[in-house]
């Protein structure tokens, strides 16, 4: 039996998807740009799923700038608030993804701002006291705090955290990449700068995903060669990604209620089985449905001789996790995440991540074989 257990790295793309995406792959294959019929039908198809993106957040067509993915969309977002917005401050956390915190550290270099990382409790959660000391003395500012953390699943208040930037006149961004197609989001009430996505983490293809940039909020052009996305972004549109992505949102908050039910019953399920199995078993972040992504559940085992072999161990067993974000899985350094943190790193630490298409019989395989292997001592 092959279990998948690795949703936050990436999800299956969802059947309805992939019907959506075929025809366009053969019949749309007009340049947007092009002026004639098959131009201003891929348009047509762009500049629709636009609307229908924007229709399920909340916001103008016009804030939506399709990227290749999550990546690219905080690194423009970082960039521009430097560059354009004149920051010469960015707050943030030890914990972000790396596309926020090598990103920043890269600006840092390069452009000679501050970097000041707040401080963090044992679950994750950072410290908005400080946060409000350091935004009081004035210096232009971009907060940079991701909505849910990738590999410990905590969940910052969102709309606390941007009341307290406009408070004080900073600038906004939050890397949503896990929780977009997970939470409803309604920016019209949420006054942010900058949110990103990234298509793939909710049933989407790769390769596609967006920045949203508030209105009042303006910027230049981030990429140079062409006037495509209202002149932020040059280059050719990804049309059938496009398409990949309104779909898989609008598959995601068609049900939303109902798949967060089933996630969470599973995620919930998962700790019971593991508390029973194991006394001395822990979890990292948050655990509780209003504060942690219920998608997502980091697990700190038993300690064992041989804790470097559990992943490959499962990996054998058709089992697939992770023991962080899979960005950094080929790296020899363990998870800054939970270094962050101060986590028992001596243990073996594996994040399970679950979607709509987990079923309870998985994670029953999977628990069998977790024990197993930890019966005959790996």
């Amino acid at each position: 039996m092959n279990v998948y257990l690795d949703n936050a790295a990436t999800t299956p793309v969802a059947p309805e998807v992939v019907e959506a995406m075929i025809p366009v792959l053969f019949h749309t294959f007009g340049n947007p740009s092009s002026t004639h019929a098959f131009g201003r039908q891929a348009k047509a198809l762009l500049e629709n799923s636009r609307r229908s993106i924007a229709q399920a957040l909340h916001c103008a067509p016009s804030e939506i700038i399709f990227t290749s993915g999550g990546t690219e969309a905080d690194n423009m977002a970082l960039h521009a608030a430097v560059t354009q917005l004149g920051v010469k401050r960015i707050i943030t956390s030890a914990i972000e993804h790396h596309a926020v915190g090598h990103t920043a550290d890269a600006i840092k270099d390069s452009n000679g701002i501050d970097v000041v990382h707040l401080s963090l409790d044992s679950k994750g959660n950072v410290d908005l006291q400080e946060l409000e000391t350091y935004l009081q003395d004035g210096t232009p500012t971009l907060v940079s705090l991701m909505h849910a953390n990738n590999e410990i699943a905590t969940l910052l208040p969102l709309a606390e955290v941007a009341q307290l930037c406009r408070l004080y006149g900073a600038y906004f961004h939050s890397d949503t990449v896990q929780t977009m197609g997970h939470y409803h989001f309604d920016l019209a009430s949420l006054d942010i700068d900058f949110i990103t996505c990234a298509a793939h983490k909710f049933h989407g293809p790769k390769g596609i995903g967006f920045l949203y940039v508030n209105k009042k909020t303006r910027v230049n052009p981030l990429i140079h060669g062409g006037s495509q996305e209202r002149g932020l972004r040059g280059g050719t549109e990804n049309i059938a990604g496009v398409v990949g992505l309104a779909k898989a949102m609008e598959l995601a908050y068609t049900d939303l209620e109902e798949h967060q039910q089933h996630v969470w019953g599973l995620k919930s399920y998962m700790m019971t089985r593991l508390q029973a199995l194991f006394a001395d078993v822990r979890f990292h972040g948050e655990t509780s449905f209003e504060k942690a992504l219920y998608t997502v559940l980091n697990v700190c085992l038993p300690a064992t001789p041989k804790a470097g072999l559990l992943l490959f161990t499962l990996d054998l067993k058709g089992i697939a996790v992770s023991g962080g974000s899979a960005c950094t899985s080929g790296a020899t350094k363990g998870s800054h995440v939970l270094e962050g943190i101060g986590a028992d790193m001596s243990r073996p630490n594996a994040r399970f991540s679950f979607s709509r298409y987990t079923t309870k019989e998985e994670i029953d395989y999977a628990l069998q074989q977790l024990q197993e292997v930890y019966q005959k001592n790996l």
